[in-house]
């Protein structure tokens, strides 16, 4: 794909990065890496930030490319953060004379007399409300979405999977849905790597929402007898830590590491040691730390769900994501087959040559070029 040519599309687009607060994990890696690679690939457009207290204050912003504008509202006070998002959005782009608007984690204005596009990553209220961590967001975050899909030029999302639940969720039209997938973390292009065949360490990232399902792996490597049990690193909790109480009465401290989030170099040193990835997710958007896996070149153990089959194809071994028995079954298999392991390492490089945050960042200006070009708003 050519590079887009900004001097016949917006010269000026204003970023909600209302939600950016250092501790959400994937959705603000999307916003840097994208930020950081759209910065490169369109350097004559202005992209102005509008920004949380805690990004424009006290966080590295060095990624994003343009002026970052300090909104005064905490991305972690979440009434303070979605009254923002509803109202005071729409304004700072009408003050700032912005062609188009990009609101990058799902949320955004209410009204807009700006054309504007949101990345939606998923659709987890609407279709997993019982697994969501505090139930008394599931009824307002699903009315924010309604609101944003009809306020939205387009809607760029992850997966294909995403898309049809945006069609059927919001009644969004297919036509309007561009389909991006995300790319890995430059981090995970360095790792050198050099896992022990000896001692098996199974490593799983993400956060403690329900739906990553973090308590099948946990009650998986229960199964598995003491004198073949594996080691098991799982990041990106915070404390206390939800599934710290079920590691402990299952009797798996010794076995199973429950971490914060870690730095760059802390993912590169485990993503080089890990025998493989595990991600026993029962329902998603994407998935980043699969893809900065395959970047890594580390073998993956995905839930048998569409999506990872979307992103990894080939490069995997899939278990039954309700079956802690088969999850503890392949858990051993992988570990116990140094020619399994070596095998989808192989597959694994060779399925990351598709993600690229280049990539990423042409197919998300051409879809920001292509809504300000058909909303008649811009005419105004």
């Amino acid at each position: 794909m050519q590079p887009p040519h900004a001097a016949t599309g917006p010269r000026r687009v204003v970023v909600d990065l209302l939600s950016y607060t250092g501790r959400k994990g994937g959705m603000e890696t999307y916003t840097r890496e994208l930020y950081r690679a759209m910065g490169e690939l369109v350097p004559d457009v202005e992209f102005v930030g509008f920004a949380s207290r805690e990004l424009a204050r006290a966080l590295d912003s060095t990624w994003f490319p343009g002026r970052i504008v300090d909104s005064g509202v905490s991305g972690e006070d979440r009434w303070s953060w979605a009254r923002a998002e509803l109202f005071a959005v729409s304004r700072f782009a009408r003050d700032n004379a912005a062609d188009i608007v990009h609101c990058p984690a799902t949320l955004g204005p209410r009204r807009s007399p700006t054309p504007i596009v949101y990345t939606m990553h998923d659709m987890n209220y609407f279709t997993m409300p019982e697994l969501m961590r505090v139930k008394a967001y599931n009824k307002p975050v699903q009315w924010m979405e309604r609101q944003a899909s009809r306020t939205a030029s387009r809607i760029i999302t992850d997966s294909t999977a995403s898309a049809e639940d945006i069609v059927e969720y919001l009644r969004f039209p297919r036509e309007s849905i561009d389909v991006v997938q995300l790319a890995g973390t430059p981090t995970t292009a360095r790792v050198t790597r050099s896992p022990d065949p000896s001692r098996p360490l199974f490593l799983g990232m993400g956060s403690r929402i329900w739906h990553k399902n973090w308590p099948l792996l946990i009650e998986a490597v229960s199964l598995i007898p003491e004198e073949r049990r594996p080691r098991v690193v799982i990041t990106g909790g915070r404390e206390p830590d939800p599934l710290r109480p079920l590691v402990e009465a299952a009797g798996l401290a010794p076995w199973i590491d429950l971490r914060d989030w870690v730095s760059d170099e802390e993912v590169a040193d485990l993503l080089g040691r890990a025998t493989a990835l595990v991600v026993p997710v029962l329902r998603d958007g994407y998935c980043l730390p699969a893809v900065e896996a395959m970047i890594a070149g580390v073998p993956l153990v995905l839930s048998d769900i569409g999506l990872l089959h979307e992103i990894a194809e080939d490069a995997a071994v899939y278990f039954d994501p309700r079956s802690a028995d088969d999850l503890a079954k392949t858990l051993e298999r992988v570990g116990g087959d140094p020619t399994l392991a070596r095998d989808l390492a192989r597959r694994s490089r060779r399925r990351s040559e598709h993600f690229s945050w280049r990539t990423t960042a042409e197919e998300t200006f051409a879809s920001i070029e292509r809504a300000w070009s058909e909303d008649p708003r811009r005419l105004r």
